[in-house]
């Protein structure tokens, strides 16, 4: 039972889009920009700036500590590809994340800006996958109204 539980924890994927009123360049340059990605890497109401850090090259780490309440919550990964203004591939590392876990950004300019395609793959739970979908959404709102302001 515990292998089909598995498996199927392993199958779950979390597909969201948003378009970001910004030029693909500046969207995509904000994921592997340590000091912009602290800026909206904010999934939940009342998180302070996490500390981020970027190794921002094929191969190379990132490691993003959100500050929620009196809780350090690391997030880790390791960028798979990155293709200039149109890609990122990277592990996601976290206590809430199964291992192999993938999130991958696709990017493409549209009339209002860049539509941002983002998937993750590899979730303990249909809830863990949810609550996943909530700090993304969260996320991508911060980026929007980061990029669309300034």
């Amino acid at each position: 039972m515990t292998d089909l539980s598995n498996s199927k924890s392993a199958e779950l994927t979390l597909t969201l889009s948003r378009t970001i009123n910004a030029p693909v360049e500046k969207v995509f340059d904000a994921w592997l920009n340590p000091e912009i990605l602290a800026k909206f890497m904010l999934p939940g109401s009342g998180m302070c700036e996490p500390k981020v850090s970027t190794d921002a090259f094929e191969g190379g780490r990132f490691s993003i500590i959100m500050i929620a309440a009196d809780k350090e919550l690391a997030h880790t990964g390791v960028y798979q590809k990155i293709s200039p203004h149109s890609q990122i591939v990277f592990t996601w590392e976290s206590a809430q994340s199964i291992d192999g876990s993938i999130v991958t950004l696709n990017f493409q300019p549209n009339a209002s800006g860049t539509l941002i395609e983002l998937q993750q793959v590899k979730f303990y739970s249909e809830e863990t996958r949810a609550a996943h979908n909530g700090g993304w959404q969260a996320i991508l709102a911060h980026l929007d109204q980061l990029l669309s302001t300034g």
